[in-house]
């Protein structure tokens, strides 16, 4: 009877302890962004978005009883530093996937990491090499630069604007987009009339932008991240050159018409996610609702208006989250719920991932906006 009694508490344990393990497990997250450094205007977003979104996770009882764990770091735009933080996060910190990073340049050094490791990545970076050819362990949230480019054509086109000038900055971001502007222009019918780049560290585009100038083209495109890109619109301005000009989607916030000036800025042009416009998009837009409420709870946390950028992250980590319920919480199993994305509304677009598509957006991600008074409007 003893014995009986032993073993019937001895099995009483190990259910109690089971259930207590079950229903304090935790899934554990990376996040790795440019906090500080010359990309901070991304990273910080970001970081401060993916904090956001873990807090309302874990305040509603985590994803289906189990607490989300986060792990950020900062890699200060440093590739090399990037790949180490990467390292830590899945060798010291045992994470299921890793959102970021922020830049282009980090998240290619990154990559191997993740494929070697097997740890589903997704990137809050635009390049497209970072998922073209695919790879199996990589995401990313932003749409390819391939897009935003063909964006920028299809509304030079109804202008009738043919005979194009394109600087570039001298990083992975900037050499991505200037491939992607130049393959697209031979394929639409533009001439690409001048072909200037600059450093990520160059604080004057004077020269450059006296050659284009020089050349007479028709429209100016500027493919860089801040500040650079503020640097060459208010050189314009300094110059007097009157030529249209577009960026990309690079410096989609209001943080690039603070940089550039609003009289400077004035009249550039860019494809833009739709949360720098939600509050004039039609009431009926799938994304509308979502977009709102981003930004409430992002003004709500940290004072400020929510960005583009740190919307990559809020679309990282809702695919993981989907991911997780669909599939379960090891990387193999997020992988393959990531892979079968159908219609996701995120901060970016409407997201469909498959195995061959591991961005999973089209146009319709972006909106042309122009700057006016100091704020976005809709480009017709």
């Amino acid at each position: 009877m003893g014995r009986f009694v032993m073993s019937a508490l001895a099995a009483l344990v190990v259910v109690v302890c089971a259930t207590a393990a079950s229903a304090g497990s935790t899934i554990r997250i990376g996040g790795l962004f440019a906090v500080t450094g010359p990309a901070s205007f991304l990273g910080e977003p970001e970081r401060n978005t993916l904090e956001m979104l873990v807090r309302e996770t874990n305040a509603k009882g985590g994803i289906q009883g189990s607490r989300i764990e986060l792990f950020v770091y900062d890699t200060q735009g440093d590739a090399t530093k990037a790949v180490q933080l990467a390292t830590k996060l899945i060798k010291n910190d045992k994470v299921v996937a890793i959102i970021g990073p922020s830049t282009t340049g980090e998240s290619l050094a990154v990559i191997p990491v993740a494929e070697r490791e097997g740890i589903p990545l997704v990137s809050c970076a635009a390049g497209i090499k970072i998922t073209e050819p695919v790879k199996k362990w990589i995401f990313k949230t932003p749409a390819n630069d391939q897009v935003a480019a063909e964006k920028i054509f299809n509304y030079a086109a109804k202008l009738k604007q043919k005979r194009i000038a394109i600087i570039t900055v001298s990083d992975s971001y900037g050499s991505s987009g200037r491939e992607q502007l130049k393959a697209l222009a031979a394929k639409k019918g533009f001439t690409i009339v001048a072909d200037e780049v600059y450093s990520p560290k160059d604080t004057d585009m004077t020269p450059q932008l006296t050659k284009i100038r020089g050349a007479n083209p028709d429209a100016i495109i500027c493919w860089g991240t801040n500040p650079g890109p503020a640097v060459v619109t208010r050189n314009l301005k300094q110059l007097g050159i009157t030529i249209p000009l577009y960026q990309s989607h690079g410096v989609a916030s209001k943080k690039f018409i603070e940089l550039a000036g609003a009289a400077a800025a004035e009249g550039v042009t860019l494809p833009a996610g739709k949360l720098a416009i939600y509050d004039i998009l039609p009431k009926n837009d799938p994304q509308a609702r979502l977009l709102r409420e981003y930004d409430q709870a992002y003004q709500k946390n940290y004072k400020v208006e929510a960005s583009t950028f740190g919307g990559y992250a809020y679309d990282g980590y809702r695919l993981i989250v989907e991911a997780i319920k669909k599939s379960g919480a090891t990387p193999e199993k997020i992988r393959a719920g990531l892979e079968n994305t159908k219609r996701m509304v995120g901060v970016s677009g409407i997201f469909t991932l498959s195995p061959t598509d591991h961005n999973g957006l089209d146009l319709s991600a972006f909106e042309m906006v122009r700057v006016s008074r100091g704020d976005w409007v809709l480009a017709h």
